[in-house]
């Protein structure tokens, strides 16, 4: 074992080339089989590859050239761009990059689709005016050698694609969508030429009668069209990163050697002080220093009123500023800043795969061999059978029609993209309400959430919690017992430490220095002043140091719905200080909403079960679990899960980060610059409860559109391909023509791009 060996990368490539779902499974099943891949993950949706490999074994090239082969290219970034990365980060670029390989197909379908459509009308005129009325000898003669040559310039230049899919499955026997279409219209062009070219001379030949010329032609101008529908849908399912990316400011500020200098953004580093002009965009988070103004912070967390901002106050880039001027320290810069971290976040989660999609991806291994198996099997029985009750002529020409029809008919991009166009749809729609998806597996997960577990500070209550009593009870002066209390807690992360803190600065109260720190899980902290132990925390930390409170007066003010921070020292107890916090003023709206939704909310909290019984009370919560360790939390998630329930769990993702990780799916609570985005599966960026209903709904929502997309895609195939085989002919006579296979395997993949745009106008 080489112990100096670097560990696995896991990198998101774009890939070039993919026509269906079962291109995408064909390039992941190429990809996992090299040496030193340790996963690999192809997304159809995003047309990208996912892959885990060792650096040390295999590179970025060597998986490009593995898939080459097939039809198919990997991006590999130039080398320097990691080094030249944007403050939106690699994601920014992938997206870039993808945006424009996007542009450029559209433009090339665009000039095919312009050129074909008119020989395809023109076709149609043909067909309908031959079966529907009396086509005068003239004209039956301009069409009988025009088509041909409107028809080989559909195959052989409209058609490329098709033909090229058909050549690289003779030479490695991968087969996706275009090898269907291609070997479909080869076939109808091919029995064409033949009749044309022997009809005058071979009676059996002659006999024949029909050509397909026409079927050639509208076929592939159909799929063009369908094509060309398809990825400029697509293309708008990537308006949210795009939007994001919107946001990024291309210069910053920034005050080096006592002048304003204007600099690229990627030249603004960590230190750097950088000033915001009214009305600016912010280029980088960071620490304000001078200055007063709101900043308009709606399009990263989803708040729509502008905060207000001054010194001491965060920063995050692509904020816009109000009407004033600021100056800050910048603190993080490039892929650190809060926006960079949204978009590869929201790129990562629209790459990603939901559970329900591994069905789709079973189906799509297997879905074009089994069609052609299937278009075969479906001539040699229209020539084995049919011509038993019909003349073998108009067997042989039937056969052929079911042919070129199950092939054309047959649908893997219905399939493939009716879960990721959805999944990037609603992952999009929540980035822009400020509720981000890690993985779409999070997003599923919720949808079957039935049991929803909240912390009460930062959750339900406004997390800033204020002093509103303090009892003395030593005869130390006031002053002394706050500077004591203020130095345990200055070194504390729990919003209660922030309150005495805060108490203590408007107090001009300097807090004394500790020596000894140490936090007591779900109990207090304890630390040295001068020599002496102090302790300070709730009532479970007193009694197991056998320090007698006040329980009269800690009963009293927690039926009130305040909190106890008592502090001691090693004999006796010398202060008892209340904290409140109140409710949001949504949050009692917004459990009534979650609980409409079929949700059980608990709250799980560490407080005091008074304190927590009030405010579980005022926000109509009837399950309360208080006076609960961090451990206890996962406990309760553990409990849940065993009586068979789907957990959520929804914390500011620090003091609840076990019960977050054993969950379900977890939630993270945060706003603005402060969120933790990599604790949870779903993080609220502006940290309202009300972002928990919508979370909710998103997920439902997103998942409906799934569902519906399955449906009609498998319906669509499962109708569809016996009704081209011929299936009902013996029955009702019906036998569908492959112009119109065409036309319904485009609209398939079209019309569920489509329902997954719904998803943008249908409100949260």
């Amino acid at each position: 074992m080489n112990l100096l060996a670097p560990p696995p990368s896991t990198r998101t490539f774009p890939i070039k080339g993919m026509h269906c779902a079962s291109c995408a499974a064909t390039i992941e099943k190429t990809l996992k089989k090299q040496p030193g891949v340790h996963g690999a993950e192809v997304n159809y949706g995003t047309e990208t590859a996912k892959v885990a490999f060792d650096p040390a074994v295999t590179n970025a090239v060597a998986l490009a050239g593995a898939i080459e082969p097939l039809g198919y290219s990997l991006v590999v970034p130039a080398p320097a761009s990691s080094q030249a990365a944007p403050a939106s980060g690699h994601a920014a670029m992938a997206h870039d990059h993808a945006a424009v390989e996007t542009d450029a197909e559209l433009q090339a379908l665009r000039q095919k689709t312009w050129s074909a459509v008119p020989l395809a009308a023109f076709s149609i005129f043909g067909m309908a005016w031959d079966l529907f009325g009396h086509m005068p000898p003239v004209w039956q003669e301009l069409f009988h050698h025009l088509l041909p040559l409107l028809a080989t310039y559909a195959l052989f230049v409209v058609g490329t694609p098709y033909l090229a899919a058909v050549a690289r499955f003779a030479r490695s026997g991968h087969a996706n969508m275009d090898t269907l279409v291609g070997i479909g219209t080869i076939a109808a062009f091919a029995y064409s030429v033949v009749i044309i070219a022997f009809e005058d001379t071979v009676p059996a030949v002659a006999a024949l009668g029909h050509t397909f010329f026409d079927v050639t032609i509208v076929v592939i101008a159909f799929i063009t069209l369908g094509k060309y529908l398809e990825v400029r849908a697509k293309r708008r399912t990537g308006d949210a990163i795009a939007a994001l990316l919107g946001l990024q400011a291309k210069t910053a500020l920034v005050v080096r050697d006592g002048v304003e200098r204007e600099v690229p953004i990627a030249e603004v580093v960590g230190g750097d002080q950088v000033v915001v002009k009214p009305g600016a965009r912010i280029p980088v988070d960071g620490d304000v220093v001078s200055g007063a103004s709101h900043v308009d912070e709606s399009m990263v967390t989803g708040e729509p009123m502008p905060v207000a901002k001054a010194p001491g106050t965060k920063v995050a880039g692509g904020t816009l500023n109000g009407e004033g001027t600021l100056t800050f320290v910048a603190t993080k810069v490039g892929g650190e800043t809060l926006l960079a971290r949204i978009v590869a976040m929201v790129a990562e989660a629209q790459s990603s795969k939901a559970p329900i999609e591994s069905l789709v991806n079973r189906v799509a291994a297997v879905f074009v061999p089994l069609v052609m198996a299937f278009a075969v099997l479906t001539f040699v029985s229209w020539l084995a059978i049919g011509s038993l009750f019909l003349p073998f002529e108009q067997a042989l020409s039937f056969g052929l029609v079911c042919f070129v029809g199950v092939l054309v008919i047959a649908c893997p991009c219905a399939l493939g993209l009716a879960t990721p166009t959805a999944i990037i749809v609603g992952v999009g729609k929540g980035a822009r309400a400020g509720i981000l998806v890690r993985d779409a597996a999070s997003l599923e997960t919720l949808h079957r959430a039935d049991v929803l577990l909240v912390d009460k500070t930062g959750t339900l209550t406004r997390g800033r919690p204020e002093v509103v009593s303090f009892h003395n009870h030593s005869s130390l002066p006031d002053t002394d017992v706050l500077a004591i209390l203020a130095g345990l807690e200055r070194r504390s992360e729990h919003p209660l430490a922030r309150a005495i803190n805060a108490h203590a600065g408007a107090s001009q109260v300097m807090p004394a220095p500790i020596v000894g720190f140490a936090s007591l899980k779900g109990r207090g902290v304890r630390g040295q002043a001068e020599g002496r132990e102090y302790f300070a925390g709730n009532v479970r930390l007193m009694e197991e140091r056998g320090i007698a409170v006040d329980a009269a007066l800690v009963a009293q003010e927690a039926a009130r719905g305040r909190t106890p921070i008592l502090l001691a020292d090693e004999q006796a107890l010398i202060a008892t200080i209340f904290v409140a916090d109140a409710p949001k003023d949504d949050a009692r709206a917004a459990v009534a909403d979650l609980q409409r939704l079929g949700l059980r909310v608990m709250m799980v909290t560490g407080d005091d079960a008074r304190t927590a019984a009030f405010i579980a009370e005022q926000v109509g919560i009837e399950e309360v679990r208080a006076g609960v360790l961090p451990e206890d939390k996962r406990a309760i998630v553990q409990a849940l899960q065993r009586e068979g329930r789907v957990v959520a769990v929804a914390g500011d993702g620090t003091n609840d980060a076990p019960a977050l990780a054993q969950a379900d799916v977890g939630i993270a609570m945060g706003s603005g610059t402060d969120v933790a985005i990599e604790s949870a599966g779903i993080t609220l960026l502006a940290g309202d409860i009300a972002r928990l209903t919508q979370a909710v709904r998103l997920s439902r929502l997103t998942m409906a559109g799934i569902r519906q997309n399955l449906f009609w895609a498998f319906a669509y195939n499962v109708v569809g391909i016996p009704l081209a085989a011929g299936v009902f002919f013996p029955l009702t006579g019906w036998l569908l023509s492959p112009v119109f296979a065409g036309l319904a395997m485009a609209l398939s993949s079209v019309s569920v791009v489509a329902n997954s745009l719904r998803l943008r106008a249908k409100p949260l």
